[in-house]
């Protein structure tokens, strides 16, 4: 079921961008099997296990990798894998003993993936950080805010962990894939995020080079400084966004606030910019964001509601497009991208390690003796008792 379905991936757990690579290739029906730690760790929050989505339709297993033991459960699990995914400093599983080295010896055609923000070298790569230092040293942050007099304004860490973090690393893996089929080896995929983002900004340092694009936030077409890509204030609190950049979509906008007879500046009269700004703030402020949708409807101007992650699910487009799935009291994005013919199953919950281990050791191959001697010793967790067939 799904296009990735025979494609075994072992992913150790870690947080954010490594579960979301493997969620990513979980949805499109790997099979992924999460190792995670035999004691939580300490996160300073707790997220039920229902809720922790990264980790849905895998399996999971807990194992205790300070044991020798234990490293050698995930060597042998290794061998029969396709790719392994990591998300932790360089040199961690190293000393784990399952640096790339031990793990390629095992299986030389494993596709060895490696997600940092620093990179595996370089002058920061032992350095902690999260996605706002990644994309703070890549030029992305220092481009999103509204002024270049205001602060930058951090967008979530969805350009750093999950763009140019995952999303490159699983781009990495499925070529080096490819490549196997051809040359019959493995190889180690370097997901570095300052990589990452620095990429998904290839057009922005097109467009300052060309000097299309100025490096002061918020004075540029598409970054919220012109007054015809951004958000207004509604009378009712809420927002709507506006994306008007072609003329003809420019045309509509003015029509449908009814300005299009107004004594306004031109529409790329940067020197105007303001005066558009506040004659459009004026409009949309006079009716709610409701009313001003159903205004738009139909309508070829860019422009939407700015809806939260209550609304958004329950929005005639999400319905229609079955964006979202609701289940067990769970409402989560579905799968993308969609597929003609090679659809993935339904989407599973995520697992219990302690729960699901054994059933997981049993699918990769391991006798039920071994099973009940590896949790005996407390290399993993689990109930001897599941066993009995």
């Amino acid at each position: 079921m799904g296009p990735l379905s025979g494609l075994k991936v072992i992913e150790m757990a870690g947080l954010g961008p490594a579960p979301f690579c493997g969620m990513l290739l979980a949805d499109l029906g790997a099979e992924v099997l999460s190792i995670q730690r035999v004691t939580s760790a300490d996160l300073g929050f707790d997220v039920p296990t229902r809720y922790d989505l990264l980790n849905r339709n895998k399996q999971a297993l807990a194992v205790d990798l300070k044991s020798p033991e234990g490293v050698r459960l995930v060597l042998e699990l290794i061998r029969d894998s396709d790719l392994l995914i990591e998300g932790f400093r360089p040199g961690v599983m190293e000393r784990l003993g399952l640096g790339p080295e031990p793990c390629m010896a095992a299986n030389p055609g494993l596709i060895y993936g490696r997600m940092t923000g620093w990179g595996q070298t370089g002058p920061l790569a032992a350095r902690a950080g999260h996605d706002i230092n990644y994309i703070a040293m890549s030029g992305a942050l220092a481009a999103i805010g509204p002024s270049p007099d205001a602060p930058p304004v951090v967008p979530l860490n969805y350009i750093g962990d999950f763009g140019g973090g995952a999303l490159y690393l699983a781009l990495g893996l499925l070529a080096a894939l490819r490549e196997r089929q051809q040359s019959g080896q493995g190889q180690v995929v370097d997901a570095a995020m300052v990589d990452g983002v620095g990429s998904l900004m290839t057009m922005h340092y097109g467009y300052w080079q060309a000097g299309q694009w100025d490096l002061q936030r918020g004075s540029n077409t598409a970054d919220g400084g012109s007054p015809w890509y951004t958000t207004y204030r509604t009378s009712d609190g809420g927002y709507m966004a506006v994306g008007a950049v072609e003329k003809r979509f420019y045309a509509e906008l003015l029509a449908v606030l009814g300005l299009a007879d107004a004594d306004l500046p031109d529409q790329n009269d940067r020197a105007g910019w303001p005066r558009l700004r506040t004659a459009f703030a004026e409009v949309f402020a006079t009716r709610t964001r409701d009313e001003w949708e159903s205004a738009f409807d139909g309508i070829d101007a860019c422009v939407t509601p700015v809806l939260d992650m209550a609304e958004a699910p329950a929005h005639e487009l999400a319905q229609a497009r079955g964006s979202f799935l609701r289940g067990n009291g769970v409402i989560e994005p579905a799968p993308a991208p969609r597929f003609s013919r090679s659809t993935p199953g339904d989407v599973r919950p995520p697992p219990v390690a302690a729960q699901t281990g054994v059933s997981a050791l049993r699918q990769r191959g391991i006798g039920e003796g071994r099973i009940a001697d590896l949790i005996r010793q407390g290399v993993v967790a689990g109930q001897i008792a599941v066993q009995e067939a």
